[in-house]
């Protein structure tokens, strides 16, 4: 007899114990799903699926929606897997990826079918998958509500979006595994956002350095009694971003770094250290190896339960695979835990959405007149990182035309906010163009 689905598994005695408790709230407070409402409806939802063979994709991109745990229950029992797609995905985007995903239905998978595709970037222009099976999301799941300390008598606030990795892992596996409920949110405005938390007395609110700065600088706060747990992510969270919040709400923010490939990584526990770039110490059931010990900063090869079997359709066993992954950040070891330093990718981080240069540049050297192009990131206090270009282009060509055009083609985290036109593309001494050299000599 096969094993039934470990998610499956969790949701089941999840439903036991919270059948009729609420689920999921509005931002007004009012009960939209309890967990029964949730199974009725992926019931239903699986009834109207039609029959195809297992391990075919379904995308997903409706934003934080209450239909999401649904869904996701149903193609666990039907053996589909899961494509989440963020909202603000281009449709060519979206459709090149469910394009790769949609390979899935032809391959023998053994004993390691996959349940969910996560979608990344590549070293290509072109997007990749990486692929999870249902104890791996479960595991990151628990490894998460351990080291976090979040129980289902908590509320989880989503402001972050489901689609991304991070709210994946944050709020939905929470609900299902779990129990723990959650609002639905869609206005990010940081007024809404403080009116919100206030109103449904949320405890629990994954956010990223960008929501965070915009609240602390906001005048006339409401109380947030109930709040308990404010966690970072998506990008470093600058100190003086920390240190404005909890002068003005008297509540700590807690660091938290992971990568879609593997989950959780480190977690600020304690949340009283004042170094940029500090994450903590490893979250449980992680273990981290330094690759270059010798070195001040270095990778390192995250260990887990969590870890993803690996990329899709092409794979890259050396960065992922055997239960390991190495993230191309560069981490430097502290008395008190990890700070991430830099990364040895050319991959923009842009609030915590990986942007690959080549898609840009491919973009920009599609309107008629650019015939060079070279992406890169520059620093963005506390997005991190933005995208900005330099081009050799024809006299006509104008920056304004160039942006409207990238707008059009892309998804909004990686049009460029800048876009340099040079005579010549700046090169360093081996004759190469160096992306960093580029954002040092544009810094502004």
């Amino acid at each position: 007899m096969k094993p039934q689905d470990p998610l499956l598994a969790a949701w089941e005695m999840t439903l036991a114990q919270r059948r009729d408790a609420p689920a999921i709230f509005n931002t007004r407070g009012e009960v939209v799903r309890t967990f029964r409402q949730i199974e009725e409806r992926a019931r239903a939802d699986e009834a109207k699926f039609p029959a195809i063979k297992p391990h075919n994709v379904n995308a997903i991109q409706i934003g934080n929606h209450e239909d999401w745990p649904s869904i996701f229950l149903a193609c666990l029992r039907t053996q589909r897997v899961v494509l989440p797609i963020d909202e603000s995905v281009g449709k060519e985007q979206a459709d090149t990826a469910v394009s790769i995903a949609a390979k899935s239905g032809i391959v023998d998978w053994g004993d390691k079918p996959p349940s969910l595709f996560k979608l990344t970037s590549g070293t290509t222009a072109r997007p990749r998958l990486v692929r999870f099976r249902s104890a791996q999301l479960l595991a990151d799941c628990n490894q998460i509500c351990d080291t976090m300390g979040i129980s289902d008598a908590d509320l989880n606030f989503g402001a972050i979006s489901i689609s991304h990795s991070y709210g994946f892992s944050n709020l939905l596996t929470p609900l299902v595994a779990r129990g723990v409920p959650l609002v639905f949110s869609r206005d990010r405005t940081p007024r809404a956002l403080l009116a919100d938390l206030a109103r449904t007395n949320a405890t629990v609110f994954p956010g990223m350095p960008l929501f965070y700065q915009a609240l602390s600088e906001m005048d006339d706060v409401p109380a947030l009694p109930k709040l308990r747990l404010c966690i970072s992510a998506g990008a470093p969270l600058p100190v003086a971003v920390s240190r404005n919040f909890r002068e003005k709400f008297k509540r700590p923010i807690h660091s938290f770094y992971g990568a879609s490939e593997c989950g959780g990584i480190c977690y600020d526990r304690e949340a009283e250290d004042e170094i940029e770039g500090f994450v903590g110490q490893p979250m449980q059931d992680v273990d981290l190896a330094v690759v270059d010990p010798g070195a001040e900063s270095s990778q390192v090869r995250v260990r887990s339960a969590a870890v993803g079997d690996g990329y899709f359709p092409e794979a890259e066993e050396e960065k992922l695979g055997g239960g390991c992954f190495v993230p191309d950040d560069l981490v430097i070891r502290t008395g008190n835990g990890f700070c991430i330093a830099g990364r040895v990718s050319d991959v923009i981080n842009v609030a915590g959405r990986k942007v690959n240069p080549a898609e840009v540049e491919a973009q920009l050297l599609r309107f008629a007149g650019v015939r060079q192009a070279v992406a890169f990131g520059r620093e963005s206090r506390p997005r991190n990182e933005e995208v900005a270009a330099c081009v050799v282009a024809e006299v006509h060509v104008r920056e304004n035309d160039l942006l409207e055009f990238c707008r059009r083609g892309l998804s909004g985290w990686q049009v460029p906010k800048r876009i340099f036109f040079v005579d010549v593309i700046p090169v360093n001494e081996r004759g190469k163009i160096s992306r960093r050299e580029l954002a040092r000599q544009f810094a502004r």
